[in-house]
């Protein structure tokens, strides 16, 4: 939802329109949108889930919502239909082909959803927030980066303050869901830490609500100064604040950790499709901005040595800081825009390509 946010921020800004099209369970992460775009709750369903009847019912729900876009689409005439992948772009993205209007995807990670893989062809541009992303044969793609929200655009380059013998912030983050493995994990990583490190750490960590209350408690024991949430409205001020940020790699979180920069410690959730977050995380890696742990080798002792390296080197960490800042897309949401604005133009926008 976040680039869709940002995509939506951007085009409100040059005075167009925008009509946000999603199920129930996308419209639980709407919040954030800007008050003047219109949600249009639809039904779509995935096949990957509720069992056999889940998949009987699946194609029924689909049509559904196919057929409730398509009775929107000849209400409002859209310019231009951008899909950000996910089963609940399915209906729009299928009325629009249907309709034939001017239509796009934005595909956040290095490695391309079911859905959008479904579309690829069927699309008149592809909008790519990781590069190299690995495309179907003959879809070429446009290197636009992942847009970031406003409140992430208000924190871009933020001057990070190196590590040293002051307090420090660690921000934990496990996706919009949090992440169980972290939850175990890292606070006992933390907790290990030479207490001269860990009596200036304060730690913001997002935990599933179902492990808050021993996250919390296990940070309490160890006299650690902790802000244990499921979610956190403020990423960007924290994240901005931090010294170091342990998280998944996620499209988003590696976009607001590439505008802000800074160092991170990434853990890929591996039964993500086709292995996507490691292919998000690789940029970071490469450049020496992030260390990727994958979850088979998560395990409490490295972990904090991990820290401590990021922690007891300033120079290090202030380099890394560096090297996630020059990965940096905030142009990206005014990209996408342009290419939407294009096709809106009845033109088809021209392929982009990987900066040097």
């Amino acid at each position: 939802m976040f680039p869709a946010q940002a995509l939506a921020e951007e085009m409100l800004a040059r005075g167009w329109r925008v009509k946000l099209s999603t199920d129930a369970r996308g419209a639980r992460y709407t919040q954030g949108f800007p008050h003047t775009v219109e949600i249009d709750q639809i039904s779509s369903a995935t096949f990957a889930r509720g069992g056999i009847a889940g998949k009987v019912v699946a194609p029924f729900r689909i049509l559904g919502g196919v057929c409730s876009a398509v009775f929107g689409f000849l209400r409002d005439r859209p310019d231009a239909v951008v899909g950000f992948g996910g089963y609940p772009s399915i209906p729009a993205l299928s009325a629009a082909w249907l309709m034939r209007r001017p239509r796009m995807i934005h595909e956040q990670n290095g490695i391309l959803g079911k859905v959008n893989t479904l579309f690829a062809r069927r699309v008149d541009a592809m909008a790519c927030g990781t590069w190299p992303t690995e495309l179907p044969e003959g879809v070429d793609g446009h290197h636009t980066g992942n847009p970031v929200r406003a409140a992430v655009l208000e924190r871009a380059g933020a001057s990070y303050i190196t590590p040293g013998d002051y307090p420090m912030s660690i921000l934990v983050m496990g996706g919009s869901q949090g992440a169980r493995i972290l939850s175990d994990v890292v606070p006992p990583a933390i907790a290990g830490l030479p207490m001269r490190v860990l009596e200036n750490i304060r730690v913001s960590h997002q935990a599933r609500g179902e492990d808050h209350e021993r996250v919390a408690k296990y940070y309490e024991e160890h006299n650690i100064d902790a802000d244990v949430q499921p979610f956190f409205q403020d990423v960007p001020r924290r994240m901005s604040e931090a010294q170091l940020v342990i998280s998944r790699a996620g499209a988003s979180s590696i976009a607001d950790l590439a505008v802000i920069g800074r160092p991170a410690i990434l853990v890929p959730y591996a039964a993500a499709t086709g292995d996507h977050q490691s292919a998000n995380a690789r940029g970071l890696s490469e450049a020496g901005a992030a260390v990727v742990v994958p979850e088979t080798d998560l395990h409490v002792e490295p972990l904090t040595a991990a820290i401590h390296d990021i922690l007891s080197q300033p120079e290090e960490a202030r380099r890394m800081s560096q090297a996630a800042l020059a990965l940096g897309k905030p142009d990206a949401a005014r990209e996408l825009a342009a290419m939407v604005e294009t096709l809106a133009e009845g033109q088809r926008p021209q392929p982009g390509k990987d900066p040097e």
